[in-house]
């Protein structure tokens, strides 16, 4: 089967190469006549582990193209996916126009029957409305289906999610168009992997509500570490606690500088504002969007807290994607958080494995130098402060960092250190939630096995 991609962003990308892998024809398209070009010699424009190698792989097997020509690549497909992006506008609303222009170029385009799969996360409705507008702009009547496919791809891990899913949502008005649909993931029905077959709108809906639900729980635990450290209790062991109820789930009880990226935010603001036009307002979800934006100065509150005034101090941030294995520096909190320390007038020594560019871009050089080490980004600096919880951090050698730092103020936002070897080794050491009152010492026992066979 030949299918089409429009979109070469961070969704498409996976998606078109996901697809290949599956065995299909797959064509990804784009305006940006550069970005394509570079992509068809297999240089990938985003960082994502084993991306670059699944695009060459296919490439060179011939099941992945990539062409700036919409119309002939539809011409040639029976399926045609939508990833084009959908940001949020100036209002917090998702942005559609990339999305309802290429329904018109798609309604030039198509000449026989075609399935329309949306991919980009849409408000509900999207799917109706992507259809009314295509048929208006038809010279002529030719027959198509719209099917809702919201993707849950988790980056840093993205292909993982996609090649291995936990589940597959499919919203449709068509058994024929579902399918076909359900032709193309027929590899994933092996790995027996769930399918949720619903009607669009529910479709559409499924994926702002699994987001908002996982950006609450984000939230939840980051306002009880602040909690945590009122009282000298250890949120980690809170956290396991709570995790071991098997109707909590021990996913996402991870405190830290807040959540980011391309999709919490927009998506939580946009649940918000759909349930707002129709009347119903979302006090949980909104709480978890003000405790989010409370959270990145928390972080520097605790610096502030420990060095006094921030002019002039020099302060080594480790980490500025929004989380690990991405260079994605989209609403991530570690870029909030310089900010504000910038603002307060400090002097920011950065360093991430793969963000610095792109963070350049956000933030700029004024007040902000950009290293390719966490040891040179801590020379001369009165506080480490770790943002984001890249693997690299985690077996820093802590002895060489003090020693080449100006002051011992170690600020861990993501947990990822022992507190007391960080103390043992001099460092004056902030966590979040890890009892800053008081020493806590806890630990989750393993179950005793007894032997019923006597020995």
């Amino acid at each position: 089967m030949y299918v089409t991609v429009v979109g070469t962003g961070y969704v498409g990308l996976v998606v078109g190469a996901g697809l290949a892998d599956f065995g299909l024809q797959v064509t990804c398209v784009d305006i940006q006549r550069e970005k394509i070009e570079n992509l068809a010699r297999g240089e990938t424009t985003i960082y994502e582990p084993g991306l670059q190698e699944l695009v060459a792989k296919n490439l060179k097997a011939g099941r992945l193209s990539f062409s700036h020509n919409l119309e002939q690549a539809v011409e040639r497909s029976l399926v045609v996916f939508l990833t084009v992006p959908t940001d949020a506008g100036p209002d917090g609303r998702p942005d559609l126009t990339a999305l309802f222009h290429v329904g018109e170029q798609l309604a030039s385009a198509i000449a026989e029957y075609k399935v329309i799969v949306v991919k980009s996360t849409v408000p509900v409705g999207t799917a109706r409305k992507l259809e009314t507008h295509i048929r208006e702009h038809q010279s002529q009547p030719v027959p198509f289906d719209i099917v809702s496919n919201p993707e849950f791809l988790r980056e840093g891990s993205a292909l993982e999610t996609f090649l291995r899913p936990n589940r597959v949502v499919l919203g449709h008005s068509s058994e024929y168009a579902l399918a076909i649909v359900r032709d193309i993931y027929r590899p994933l029905y092996l790995i027996e992997t769930p399918f949720v077959i619903t009607d669009n709108e529910t479709a559409e809906l499924i994926k702002y509500a699994a987001n908002s639900f996982l950006a609450t729980k984000i939230s939840y635990m980051n306002e009880l570490a602040t909690l945590c450290d009122a009282l000298g209790c250890d949120v980690h062991v809170v956290a396991k606690a709570m995790g071991l109820d098997p109707r909590i789930g021990s996913k996402f009880l991870h405190p830290g500088p807040g959540f980011g990226g391309s999709c919490l935010p927009k998506d939580t603001q946009a649940l918000v504002n759909m349930a707002a036009d129709q009347g119903v307002e979302m006090r949980i979800v909104n709480a978890a969007i003000r405790a989010n934006e409370e959270q990145s100065g928390r972080i520097v509150e605790k610096l502030r807290a420990h060095l006094g005034s921030l002019r002039n101090k020099q302060i080594a941030v480790l980490g500025l994607a929004f989380k690990s294995n991405t260079d994605d520096v989209r609403q991530s909190p570690a870029i909030h958080i310089c900010r504000e320390l910038l603002a307060g007038g400090a002097k920011i020594r950065a360093h991430d494995p793969v963000a610095n560019s792109k963070a350049m871009v956000e933030l700029g050089t004024e007040g902000m130098s950009y290293h390719s080490s966490p040891y040179e980004a801590a020379e001369g600096a009165v506080a480490v402060t770790v943002l984001t919880e890249w693997n690299d951090f985690r077996n820093l050698a802590l002895e060489r960092m003090k020693a080449l730092m100006s002051g011992n103020l170690l600020v861990d936002a993501r947990n990822i250190y022992e507190p007391s070897r960080a103390k043992a080794l001099g460092f004056q050491y902030v966590g979040v939630g890890r009892g800053s009152t008081r020493e806590v010492t806890s630990e989750v026992e393993k179950p005793v096995v007894l032997s019923l066979n006597p020995s």
